[in-house]
């Protein structure tokens, strides 16, 4: 097959990401994300055609801070027409990439022809891709699975990403399970369908030209760093692909995002320590009290802050009894941090000292 041309933008699938996770990666957990990376690509969470273009709060579905960038937002939808308007307005609201999701596999979502069951139907995902590449100047990139139910032919994969291509989509984000559409619930699809990493470097060799970022099953960004390189399935070695996402990994241990600028991008920067991440963070929750806003809005994405620390699961636990409460300000994240420096120093304090038994 001839390749065809891809846009020379940078594109999420040409780096690390931090996946698109319902109900998560709101704006709010972009922006502290951000204070740990500042060039990893976060994605927002999956919004829905109809509710972009039948509800009456865009503000809501589209609105990002400008230091989020670069930010991409992931459409979930099958009417072209309808991804196109969203595409257009996702760009006017000043997002980085459109990226179509294919691979959720929720029967609620499917139910409207959105995420992975659309899989089974690659004509609809390349016209839609073509509809929304009509109307921006952002890359648009989709990500799917390697397959769905009992599709174990290669093959199937290989004419689902040919019809991409010839859709000119500017990249592509593999994750490397099957979606169970029957059977299996979300989290279940998330760990139960086996990994095949291998089928992802396949299609790297299949569209040479096409920026491929894999996911699924990769626990820290160094672990990422493998598909890197070329990898080894089968017994042929296959090339390396351009980029790498994780998701639940750097939710519940945020501070990984810390290594991504430099192990990622190489980045001579330091990276910033827990406190410089907390201190960056005040004036946020300042300015979001002040609008109205409720603690736990932003505080229940920074549990994870000291993630295997001494301290880390009294700052988790004061967080999630205090934030919640109608009167909590930004004294219950101060007091929270004072309980880990103290029970970091008390831990030192238990260590025995130099030279002594």
């Amino acid at each position: 097959m001839k390749q065809t041309e891809y846009h020379q933008a940078s594109n999420s699938a040409q780096n690390f990401s931090v996946a698109p996770m319902l109900d998560w990666t709101d704006r709010h957990c972009r922006f502290f994300h951000r204070q740990l990376s500042q060039q990893a690509w976060l994605y927002s969470e999956m919004v829905t055609t109809g509710a972009i273009i039948h509800g009456d709060n865009l503000p809501r579905f589209l609105g990002h801070n400008p230091e989020e960038v670069p930010v991409v937002l992931q459409l979930g939808g099958s009417d072209a027409k309808d991804l196109a308007t969203c595409a257009r307005l996702g760009e006017e609201w000043g997002y980085s990439e459109i990226n179509l999701n294919v691979g959720c596999p929720s029967d609620r979502v499917q139910n409207n022809m959105i995420g992975a069951c659309l899989m089974g139907y690659p004509h609809i995902v390349a016209e839609a891709v073509t509809a929304m590449k009509a109307v921006t100047s952002i890359p648009v990139t989709v990500k799917c699975r390697i397959g769905i139910d009992n599709q174990e032919d290669f093959e199937l994969l290989r004419i689902f990403i040919a019809g991409l291509v010839e859709a000119q989509v500017d990249g592509v984000v593999i994750h490397a399970r099957k979606a169970w559409l029957q059977g299996l619930s979300p989290k279940e699809n998330r760990e139960v369908p086996p990994l095949n990493y291998g089928w992802v470097h396949r299609i790297k060799t299949e569209f040479p030209e096409l920026p491929v970022a894999i996911n699924g099953g990769i626990k820290s960004p160094q672990q990422g760093l493998i598909h890197l390189k070329p990898y080894q399935a089968d017994d042929i070695i296959y090339p390396a692909v351009d980029g790498v996402m994780l998701g639940r990994a750097v939710y519940e241990q945020p501070y990984l995002l810390s290594e991504i600028d430099s192990l990622y991008y190489g980045s001579s920067q330091p990276a910033p320590s827990r406190q410089q991440v907390l201190e960056n963070m005040y004036p946020y929750l300042e300015r979001h009290l002040s609008d109205g806003g409720k603690l736990i809005q932003v505080t229940r994405h920074m549990l994870g802050l000291f993630h295997g620390l001494p301290g880390g699961r009294i700052w988790r636990r004061h967080l999630s009894q205090n934030a919640f409460k109608k009167e909590a300000g930004i004294e219950v994240v101060e007091t929270a941090y004072q309980m880990v420096v103290a029970e970091i120093a008390r831990m030192d304090e238990k260590l025995p000292k130099e030279g002594t038994s």
